[in-house]
């Protein structure tokens, strides 16, 4: 496959696709998450006969039914097997969560979960932390990136990440 990437100023990047069977989609990702998907006519690489827009949360819903994180199919169970339940998965820090204004080792994280942030995108000036340390603070907002087995991570996000009533 062929990918193109192009820097849109106060836009946002685009993404030109042709695939193997020369199908063209286009994707522009919005510096504010929003995610537009074109596919053009084969016959004309110049008019999108199909559209379509995501939110940031959408958009990673789909990436990870594309990329196989629900649904591995048959030509990939020796690599599943390898990976066994591990997934990746992106989930914001919702207000009022248990997470919120804490850090990762006040947290207990890696003991408490058997799971490893692998990555934060701060909310406010949206920098990136790869590799965050105990020290590290989580608050509103931010995006965490969570590596571990499926059970592990559902129970961090209800647990941790999720809002807390009351």
């Amino acid at each position: 496959m062929n990918i193109r990437e192009i820097e849109l100023p106060g836009i946002g990047k685009k993404f030109e696709a042709i695939t193997k069977n020369k199908d063209k989609i286009v994707i522009i990702i919005h510096d504010d998450g929003r995610r537009d998907i074109y596919y053009f006519d084969t016959e004309d690489y110049e008019e999108a006969i199909a559209s379509t827009t995501f939110d940031d949360q959408e958009a990673r819903q789909i990436a990870a039914i594309i990329g196989g994180m629900t649904y591995a199919p048959k030509a990939l169970e020796t690599i599943e097997m390898a990976f066994d339940d591990l997934v990746i998965e992106w989930f914001n820090v919702e207000p009022k969560a248990a997470a919120a204004n804490q850090t990762i080792g006040e947290l207990n994280i890696r003991q408490s979960y058997e799971v490893n942030i692998i990555a934060i995108i701060k909310r406010q000036n949206h920098k990136k932390i790869h590799t965050p340390g105990p020290e590290t603070l989580l608050e509103e907002g931010d995006t965490v990136i969570v590596s571990g087995q499926r059970n592990q991570v559902k129970k961090i996000v209800k647990e941790v990440l999720s809002r807390r009533d009351g």
